[in-house]
């Protein structure tokens, strides 16, 4: 219809979208926009709009979809219960007599709460409440206090409930369970690495925060019972996908319950039950929007042919795999600093997916590889949607001090991923076990 061959018109499309991005427009307009040109285009105006008005009802009732709204209610009900400041507080009397020790405290109450939530801007909105002012007020520097918050929430896209996993494995029609079990213990290291980087730094400059002594183990002892709810609802999740007593959608909706019960014991009112349903709406209808806009533009590139051709292209460089890789999670880090990480993982993979396979790799190891890469770009300028969050919450700082806190945690996540390319079975073994 055009004249063009299908790759270039998919060329076009590609160069289309990028231009609408970095204007501004947001990622499910431009996908939806050039996805409806482009098979009107291949495909002539009956049978492409046809085909573009079929995807959000067919997409809307997979079955696979109906985990994210239950993930995202536990995070946000879990807020209300309060589980966010007993997980703070516990781990400020158990950690905060380390070098730095409110803002390694601080890193592991946020690995706490993602294993309660699947948003990392919930998670980083929440603790630049609950952790910046008791880092502040203990003489901790600005930037550190904001760097710890904005990175930390980044552990959510990891630690199961995920809502950027199950979107992977929506994408590329990977087991839910797998992915969401492969994510624990890398999430933990990810913690981890984290935390011996707030030591090194408070070793080698003392001044950006000291350790917060005083504290009694009956002290200790007696802030335990806050962090139950986050132990219970992690061993109902795991219990109930491991042991086949429910598909991971049951999992997440039994967590929520869960979590509702234990808010409602803490005196939930009706207007925080009320804010927490509506929180967790508009994070489900942004997210939707996403998938549908971006699965009518994978639907436009699949009739023109890209993903063939790069995965093609992929195979015949003169490289071993892992310096391909290497290639590609680069060009992963360059594509964040401009979109955000759900619209670049539903941007990318439909092509890059069937190339990473074509390599022999794993699709659970290059899950939790993609969604770290994911992670990375929550805390890269120009976008940085997790240090826009904290700032926005705290006015107080700016962003600029914002993305400088952050700095030593991308060196950490760079660290974290180079350990996950040499023993993958860091990511592969749990699932392994667990379910062979």
């Amino acid at each position: 219809m055009t004249g063009l061959s299908n790759e270039a018109v998919g060329l076009i499309g590609v160069a289309a979208l990028l231009v609408m991005v970095v204007l501004g427009v947001r990622v499910y307009i431009a996908a939806a926009l050039v996805g409806l040109v482009g098979l009107i285009a291949l495909l002539g105006w009956d049978a492409g709009a046809g085909m573009i008005g079929t995807i959000p009802h067919s997409k809307s009732v997979t079955y696979t979809l109906s985990v994210l709204p239950m993930f995202i209610l536990i995070g946000f009900l879990a807020f209300h219960a309060g589980i966010t400041r007993a997980l703070f507080d516990a781990s400020r009397k158990w950690l905060g007599w380390l070098p730095g020790g409110l803002a390694v405290a601080s890193v592991m109450a946020t690995a706490g709460f993602a294993a309660v939530s699947g948003a990392s801007t919930a998670t980083a909105a929440v603790f630049a409440r609950v952790a910046i002012p008791e880092m502040l007020a203990a003489g901790y520097s600005r930037r550190i206090a904001a760097g710890v918050v904005a990175a930390g929430g980044t552990l959510a896209t990891l630690i199961p409930p995920s809502a950027i996993l199950v979107i992977y494995a929506i994408i590329v029609e990977e087991s839910v369970g797998q992915l969401l079990l492969a994510g624990f213990i890398p999430g933990l290291v990810s913690a981890l690495i984290y935390v011996a980087i707030i030591l090194l730094w408070a070793k080698l400059d003392p001044k950006i925060g000291p350790g917060i002594h005083g504290y009694t183990w009956s002290d200790r002892v007696r802030s335990l019972p806050g962090t139950f709810p986050v132990i219970a609802v992690v061993i109902i999740i795991f219990s109930a996908m491991y042991y086949g007593w429910a598909t991971p959608t049951e999992a997440g909706a039994l967590g929520a319950f869960v979590v509702f019960l234990m808010a409602v014991a803490n005196g939930l009112r009706w207007g925080a039950f009320k804010e927490s349903l509506l929180d967790t709406a508009k994070l489900t209808v942004m997210i939707f929007s996403l998938i549908w806009g971006v699965l009518a533009f994978v639907r436009f590139l699949g009739f023109a042919g890209l993903p063939e051709q790069f995965t093609n292209f992929i195979v015949s460089l003169p490289f071993e795999p892992w310096v391909v890789m290497i290639f590609i999670l680069i060009g992963y880090a360059i594509l964040g600093m401009f979109m955000d990480a759900i619209g670049m993982l539903l941007l990318t993979l439909p092509v890059v997916y069937p190339a990473v396979m074509a390599l022999g790799y794993d699709p659970i190891w290059f899950g939790i590889i993609v969604v770290k890469m994911a992670e990375v770009c929550l805390v890269t300028p120009p976008i940085g949607l997790n240090c826009f969050v904290v700032s926005a919450v705290r006015p107080d700082i700016p962003i600029t001090t914002v993305f400088r806190g952050v700095g030593p945690f991308v060196v950490a996540d760079f660290i974290t991923i180079a350990v996950f390319m040499i023993w993958p079975e860091v990511i592969t073994w749990l699932p392994q076990t667990l379910l062979n």
